[in-house]
């Protein structure tokens, strides 16, 4: 290992894509390794005939930080990856037949729950919105924006006295059903932790700003191209800007020595020479092979992973007519279908987002264990497809499914791509660090702070990349 050694960044999701970009816009060599053909990782695409699939997130919050993420490089995200807001953001379907459209505007979103929950209940949703905006506010910048490998980083007393006053510490479902009463609205901002692997009797109240991102700053989606346009205008970018990708090769080992990192090994016998490390991709996998023994992070000696999902994803002649991009479907058992999945069971009704972004696909995400338990996915499969049919969605055979099993040759860890769930102690400084006791060896991904979702990995991709430039050159 030199100094004039690149760094090496293992992945090409998007916190190698964002550690890439903000390590090549400073001057720095960059090489990116990648198994697969493309970039993307989790945020992948797939064809069949003539339809393209997003085989990962469908729509993007947060945008702000994406486009921090190009102005790194002195790019303007607007001029390579125009994004528009969805307006619905979400259609909510509940079993009784009754709907929510979430849209943009406090006003507009009140009038839409004053009509279905009525005018004191809209009072409450304005009070309640005004809340999830203060713990935003006292969450986003101390605990999320922010690098968490060293334990002083949690202990920050001002920031943490503002958070537990905005509720943060109490348990989700019972702060919002404070503020809110209709069940209906309560489920509309609780349904959310699920995102996290959990329910929302478990998770904590500071998760309530998901809602606060998806209800409230609005969901986002590529004007061309879908959401694997995004890692491929990051990559573009981070390519102009000095980084070199390799593609279709896998690492299969990161050398060290006493002094730390010096190399990755491909599966071909080619030696990378390397300054630095990032790791970017399923934690678990890495230190099962990539890592060397002495990198093991006592934080996954037993991990607790998030529930995985049953995708199906169908080609269509023609748009379906006054279908949102977004609809959930909520199932008729609320509580039991969360307990299911905690204990590794299906749902019993489970509750179904469609997206349909309007380009002649669509695409159907069930809920469902991960592969820590056993389950009958073709009977679950059959089963997803019964239930569509009686929610009134008349579709061909699917073009593509991803049951678990499928995710796990994608190569996640116990067959979910929601990586660890967001239990207190799989959080911040407890969750798997992004520094390592080994030198120049970094990690990014949502097993790492700040976790599961777009924007955590465009941040952690960015906190890897920040501790490598304190480093001197």
């Amino acid at each position: 290992m030199t100094a004039r050694d690149p760094v090496v960044v293992v992945g090409a999701g998007l916190a190698g894509l964002s550690a890439s970009l903000h390590l090549a816009a400073r001057g720095r060599d960059v090489l990116v390794v990648e198994g697969r053909d493309a970039p993307g990782g989790c945020c992948g695409s797939a064809t069949s005939g003539p339809y393209r699939f997003d085989t990962g997130p469908s729509v993007l919050t947060m945008p702000g930080v994406l486009a921090a993420t190009f102005g790194a490089a002195g790019v303007d995200m607007d001029g390579v990856l125009p994004l528009r807001r969805l307006d619905p953001s979400y259609r909510l379907a509940f079993p009784d037949g009754s709907r929510l459209d979430v849209v943009a505007g406090a006003e507009r979103m009140a009038g839409n729950v004053r009509e279905l929950c009525g005018p004191a209940e809209a009072a409450r949703y304005l009070r309640f919105r005004r809340r999830l905006g203060r713990l935003f506010e006292a969450e986003w910048s101390s605990f999320i924006d922010a690098d968490m490998t060293r334990l002083r980083s949690m202990a920050r007393p001002y920031a943490l006295l503002k958070l537990a006053a905005a509720g943060g510490f109490r348990r989700l479902d019972r702060w919002v059903s404070d503020q809110l009463t209709d069940e209906r609205l309560i489920q509309a901002h609780t349904f959310q932790s699920l995102y996290l692997g959990l329910a929302p009797h478990q998770a904590l109240a500071i998760y309530a700003i998901v809602a606060h991102m998806d209800t409230v700053n609005g969901v986002f989606f590529p004007s061309h191209g879908g959401m694997h346009a995004i890692p491929q205008a990051l990559a573009d970018v981070a390519e102009k800007s000095g980084a070199t990708f390799r593609y279709g090769v896998m690492a299969e080992r990161v050398e060290t020595d006493t002094s730390g990192v010096t190399a990755v090994r491909l599966e071909t016998g080619e030696r990378l020479p390397a300054s630095h490390v990032v790791v970017a991709c399923d934690l678990p996998r890495a230190h099962a092979g990539l890592l060397p023994e002495k990198t093991a992070d006592w934080r996954l000696r037993t991990p607790r992973y998030s529930p995985s999902c049953l995708v199906m994803h169908f080609g269509l002649d023609t748009p379906l007519p006054d279908q949102a991009h977004h609809t959930l479907h909520f199932g008729r058992h609320w509580k039991e279908g969360f307990d299911a999945l905690a204990a590794g069971r299906p749902q019993p009704d489970p509750s179904l987002l469609i997206t349909h972004p309007g380009d002649s696909t669509l695409s159907v995400l069930e809920p469902a264990p991960n592969l820590t338990s056993s389950t009958d996915w073709d009977h679950l499969i059959q089963r997803l497809r019964n239930h569509l049919a009686s929610l009134g969605y008349d579709l061909p055979p699917p073009r593509l499914t991803i049951d678990p099993p499928a995710w796990a040759r994608l190569g996640h860890s116990a067959g979910t791509p929601f990586a660890l769930d967001h239990r207190f102690r799989q959080t911040a400084w407890l969750r798997p660090s992004g520094r390592s006791r080994v030198p120049r060896l970094h990690f990014a991904g949502m097993y790492t702070a700040p976790g599961v979702g777009v924007p955590p990995a465009l941040i952690s991709g960015r906190l890897a990349a920040a501790r490598i430039l304190e480093d001197a050159p």
